[in-house]
């Protein structure tokens, strides 16, 4: 760790630079798990690869939590399967439990895990676009009678733009453009399509 990773929370260029490192950064054309097309994909399966660019990330994520939520937390709750590298290696820094929502038939449930009511949780999510994945944790969560007192992410693709229903806790906000598949720009149409996220498996 050098003396600038010491000083003060990660920058937004600092959060890039470990996904340039790892080649995480593509271009082309890029079906995202939102539906959305973009020139630009953050692959973050080629960061969460590597173990000491994940921790260097997730503590830096887990420092800005401990600044913004104000009391305990019981749980980091990440969404299967982008969420579930990210939440694990941030509950280490915070000293927390982590657990998982994963979907059935199409609907995020809380399978393999039992809280109890009026449990606090933070969630925990790889890149946001949209925020459905949060927002559908926060309900099955909020379901079951928990707390969510805000969500965190390492990426924020719409810089701030991303309503989730609770705080959003972002490392780093980098916008990126994002289009309907029926208004592309003209030099995106022309580059055939390539879907590499998680939504549909």
């Amino acid at each position: 760790m050098t003396k600038a990773e010491k000083a003060g929370p990660m920058t937004t260029e600092e959060v890039l630079s470990v996904f340039r490192s790892a080649g995480a950064i593509l271009e082309g054309h890029f079906i995202l798990t939102s539906g959305l097309r973009s020139p630009v994909f953050l692959q973050k399966a080629r960061v969460f690869m590597h173990a000491d660019k994940t921790e260097r990330l997730c503590r830096a994520l887990a420092d800005r939590i401990r600044v913004e939520v104000k009391g305990g937390i019981d749980y980091v709750v990440g969404p299967a399967v982008g969420g579930l590298i990210p939440a694990y290696e941030t509950s280490r820094h915070l000293g927390v439990p982590a657990i998982w929502v994963e979907r059935e038939q199409g609907v995020f449930r809380l399978r393999r895990f039992e809280i109890e009511k009026g449990a606090r949780i933070v969630v925990v999510e790889d890149i946001v676009t949209t925020g459905l994945s949060i927002r559908e944790t926060i309900e099955c969560l909020k379901a079951l009678g928990a707390e969510v007192l805000a969500a965190a992410c390492i990426i924020d693709r719409s810089a701030g733009k991303t309503d989730v229903g609770v705080p959003l806790i972002a490392l780093a906000e980098y916008e990126v453009p994002a289009y309907p598949a029926d208004q592309l720009p003209p030099e995106l149409a022309a580059i055939p399509p390539v879907k590499p996220g998680s939504r549909n498996i």
